[in-house]
């Protein structure tokens, strides 16, 4: 997430914590360096702007030029600044109707990935308890209805849409009445989209919006579009008065600008964002946490609350006592990976640790997951709980059932037999553990 600036940033750093002490002119230097790189991550002009000059202006004093870590105090003046930006007002939660349901109404271009959001926005809803109900509202795109459809038996959320030729408003009107009915809360309102601004689309929002008074308005941002974003969450609470941002795409090739520069310049929250295609992959945005992640400081917080997400206390008392018996299985770690594939790519998880510039090298096959888990799924039951019983004949069958080779094949039973061993000793207490596995790689760590 937002490689190109937290690596341009992470460099400045290091040259100015490499300075025993700091003059107004190495400062100087420094701030035009994080100009620049902010410039080029396609941050807003005005938003760069007032960054620098808030921290030129404190960086100057007599307290942070004579101080003993003058870089590191730069560093930390950059990062109170940053999240300052993104956190005007306060951490942004939704609001909730007084009298149910509760109808939040999802807006944006064509293409920003507004459907699938307001999809991931009502399974994250429904893991906290609520019970959401979805309105298929884009009546011109059949598409986005059928998507809509897709994702909701997937997530196990009802999704409300029209008969052929019906319009939006009658969608929306189904929809609150069956969720008066029985009980849903909140509806979330899948709306046309195009892909640009105009006249009729903005028409049909504001009527919408006049007819169900949500509680919440909010914009499906492109993450990877930059400033195009920006504009367009403008316009659109020009018309509609937004309530917030959902800023999506966000774990691609996305420059950072228009996180940093929507809050700034519209004054709209971000109140989440999505991290990952997966439909898991959408999360209450932080401040604090984002910039820690652009700075290359990690986010360990949300790193427990993704592997919490994914994983009950119970599951993990459980394979617990399976380690401390010895008892792991190809099962088990078949368990395991597929939680793990849950909580978003490697990559994302590395980035997620502190200190996650000095690994941006590490080599991470994604594909590697997917291959292990192939051969598991082509074993039998016998086989997964009792690997030594896989003789060659065995070995073969497995390889053409995952489309895999016979050396994968051993590769994965001489790193499970490690793996097994390990987790042995670490049962009995054992002193350096080298972890072997197919996540890539080995890894050592003393208990």
């Amino acid at each position: 997430m937002f490689d190109a600036l937290s690596e341009r940033l992470q460099t400045i750093f290091r040259t100015l914590r490499g300075h025993g002490h700091l003059t107004e002119s190495e400062i100087r230097d420094g701030l035009r360096e994080i100009r620049m790189a902010l410039l080029e991550a396609d941050v807003h002009l005005k938003v760069v702007k007032d960054l620098t000059e808030a921290v030129r202006q404190k960086a100057s004093s007599d307290e942070i030029l004579k101080s003993l870590t003058p870089g590191q105090q730069v560093i930390k003046l950059v990062r109170d600044e940053m999240v300052a930006i993104l956190a005007q007002g306060g951490e942004a939660t939704l609001r909730w109707a007084g009298r149910p349901p509760s109808v939040i109404l999802m807006a944006g271009l064509q293409g920003s990935g507004k459907t699938t959001t307001g999809a991931k926005l009502a399974r994250l809803l429904k893991s906290q308890g609520r019970s959401p109900l979805l309105a298929a509202a884009d009546v011109r795109r059949p598409a986005a209805i059928d998507q809509l459809k897709v994702l909701g038996a997937q997530i196990g959320v009802p999704v409300i849409s029209g008969a052929p030729g019906s319009g939006a408003l009658e969608v929306v009107d189904r929809a609150l009445r069956e969720a008066r009915q029985v009980g849903r809360d909140p509806v979330i309102v899948d709306t046309a989209g195009r892909l640009h601004i105009d006249e009729e689309l903005m028409t049909e929002l504001e009527r919408l919006k006049e007819a169900l008074a949500p509680v919440e308005i909010l914009y499906v941002a492109d993450a990877m579009t930059g400033q195009d974003a920006v504009r367009s969450a403008s316009t659109f609470h020009a018309r509609l008065g937004l309530t917030g941002v959902i800023l999506s795409k966000a774990d691609g090739d996305a420059r950072g600008g228009a996180a940093l520069s929507l809050r700034h310049v519209t004054g709209v929250p971000i109140k989440f964002i999505g991290t990952g295609e997966h439909i898991e992959n959408l999360e209450a945005f932080h401040a604090e946490r984002m910039v820690s992640r652009i700075l290359g400081m990690g986010d360990v917080i949300g790193l427990i609350e993704k592997a919490e997400s994914v994983a009950s206390v119970e599951e993990a008392a459980h394979l617990a006592r399976r380690l401390k018996k010895s008892e792991f299985t190809f099962e088990d770690l078949a368990a395991q990976l597929d939680k793990v594939s849950k909580m978003g790519s490697l990559r994302q998880i590395l980035e997620m640790l502190p200190g996650a510039g000095a690994l941006k090298d590490m080599p991470v096959d994604e594909t590697e997951i997917a291959r292990t888990r192939a051969i598991i799924g082509s074993m039998t039951i016998h086989e997964r709980r009792n690997p030594e019983v896989i003789d060659g004949g065995r070995r073969l069958r497995i390889a053409r059932g995952s489309g895999t080779t016979v050396n994968d094949i051993n590769r994965l039973l001489k790193q499970f037999k490690q793996m097994r061993k390990m987790m042995k000793a670490f049962g009995r207490g054992g002193g350096n553990i080298r972890l072997p596995g197919p996540l890539g790689g080995a890894r050592s760590f003393r208990r």
